[in-house]
């Protein structure tokens, strides 16, 4: 007999929908799955015979083949053992299969026949929910992914439970959960402004760059402040919206990192990958091409910290990514494409020992020594990231001082302003800040006119900027004169904008 379920998979951001048909015929007892299956879907019989009779129901001695439609989709995870599970029992008349008509299923089995949580329920969803009137049956523990989105759901632990459903239907869907419910009253996450004494530049770097988006690459000695500087950003970075949480939480839920207790995510990302990385972990890959750290980052923070000491591949391949905000990934089997809005924060150490141009401890690096490592950040990379500030050893006046610093909230009241304007100037145009601008935006929100055009033009010269870092120079100084409140770029915003350019002077 033949019997037909119908599930949903990923590929990439890009949920399917796939038809399970099993035949169930005489000859030799067997179970063959086809249709590009990965080694878990191929693996997936074993479970599924084991989970069948030890749900108390009986599991056919006779020839069954299972086909995965379409067939040049590649199939992969364990999400397939459930309508694998529920089509055999259908073909062999122990389910309804006409009820099967209505529902898409999805779920692990484990040898008991209980439901296991599966990744990229979230997406999956979404996708049913706009583009199919079939309801979707899925494990408990996928519960919360399911109830954010407007679809019918209906959740289960047990094989069991799901033959009864569809032998009774007197189940109710699961209730729903409005998004704005967990993005309401969050705290800013990371630690405070508050804690760092001194560096006020570095501060105002800081703020700049969480107001505008900017990539920012830190400079200093051991012990400046660098990493804590970076680790403070998320605290004054404005919440995220809802359709910003919504595609992060698909993103993570494909990955299969979100949780029953955990169906979305509440505040911006803050990935801190080793500098071991291999690219693949970063820029995503792998035989099935799965999201990698830039991917998990999107609408947040990156943060390399002693970015030299990457990989120069790992740094260069971040190159595409950091200009498209997408990164495309090509194997034989398939061609990916996942999100990669993030925003990089790099640190670095001026030398190997860590002291060039430090007032109090002298570099032991010969000059040699030092244009090495810093040659380790090519100069394309450098000019993808529009700041770049040297941070100076804390003084002890500071460090000892008694004074309290201003808090993240603060500063964060004042990048939220900033980034209200940037809404309203690119509404429609789908742009979030001012980092993302094109040169036609460039051209039409960033002119300057007398003192600060020939500031810039002096600073094109005689510092030889290529037209990249020009054009960051006046993505900055747009951010600046938002946060300022004002719409025309003045000479001091260019000013300012031109100090975040340490390694343009230092080319000099």
């Amino acid at each position: 007999m033949l019997a037909r379920v119908y599930s949903c998979t990923t590929v990439g951001m890009d949920p399917h929908l796939i038809e399970v048909e099993v035949d169930v015929s005489g000859g030799l007892p067997c179970l063959e799955i086809v249709g590009l299956p990965d080694t878990a879907v191929r693996e997936s019989k074993e479970r599924v015979r084991s989970a069948i009779k030890n749900s108390g129901f009986e599991f056919p001695p006779r020839r069954i083949v299972v086909n995965l439609a379409p067939a040049d989709i590649k199939k992969e995870g364990p999400g397939f053992d459930l309508p694998i599970a529920v089509g055999i029992l259908a073909a062999t008349g122990q389910v309804n299969v006409e009820s099967l008509e209505r529902y898409v299923l999805a779920g692990e089995l484990s040898l008991g026949g209980r439901l296991r949580h599966v990744a990229g329920v979230l997406p999956m969803a979404l996708y049913l929910a706009e583009q199919s009137d079939k309801a979707f049956v899925i494990p408990a523990d996928n519960s919360g992914e399911a109830a954010l989105t407007p679809l019918d759901a209906y959740v289960f632990a047990t094989l069991a439970e799901v033959r009864d459903f569809l032998e009774e239907g007197s189940f109710r869907p699961l209730e729903k959960v409005s998004l704005a419910h967990y993005l309401q009253d969050l705290p800013p996450a990371g630690p405070d402004f508050s804690e760092v004494k001194g560096q006020k530049m570095a501060k105002r770097a800081m703020e700049v760059a969480a107001a505008g988006g900017h990539n920012i690459l830190l400079i200093g000695s051991p012990g400046s402040g660098k990493s804590l500087l970076a680790r403070c950003l998320p605290s004054i970075l404005p919440p995220l919206a809802v359709e910003e949480a919504l595609e992060v939480s698909k993103i993570y839920s494909i990955a299969g990192l979100l949780t029953k207790d955990m169906p979305l995510v509440t505040t911006r990302p803050f990935r801190s990958p080793h500098h071991s990385s291999s690219p693949a972990s970063l820029i995503g890959g792998g035989q099935v091409p799965r999201p990698g750290e830039i991917t998990l980052s999107t609408h947040g923070v990156l943060f390399l910290d002693e970015l030299p000491e990457y990989r120069r591949e790992v740094l260069e391949s971040l190159r595409q990514p950091m200009e498209e905000q997408v990164v495309t990934i090509s194997r034989v089997a398939s061609v990916v494409t996942y999100p990669a809005r993030f925003q990089l924060v790099g640190a670095a150490n001026p030398c190997y020992c860590g002291y060039f141009g430090d007032p109090t401890r002298e570099c032991t690096c010969t000059p040699y020594q030092v244009n090495k490592y810093r040659s380790k950040l090519s100069g394309p990379l450098l000019d993808r990231i529009d700041i770049n500030l040297e941070i100076p050893r804390v003084a002890f006046r500071d460090l000892n001082s008694e004074k309290p610093e201003e808090p993240s909230a603060v500063i964060r009241e004042r990048v939220i302003r900033a980034r209200e304007r940037q809404l309203e100037r690119f509404a429609g145009s789908g742009i979030a800040c001012n980092a993302f601008m094109k040169a036609r935006d460039i051209r039409k929100h960033c002119a300057v006119r007398g003192e600060a055009e020939k500031l810039l033009q002096g600073a094109f010269r005689s510092l030889g900027l290529s037209a990249r870092a020009h054009d960051r120079i006046l993505k900055i100084a747009r951010t600046i004169a938002d946060l300022e409140g004002n719409d025309a770029i003045t000479a001091e915003h260019v000013a300012e904008a031109i100090r975040y350019r340490s390694f343009d002077r230092a080319a000099v």
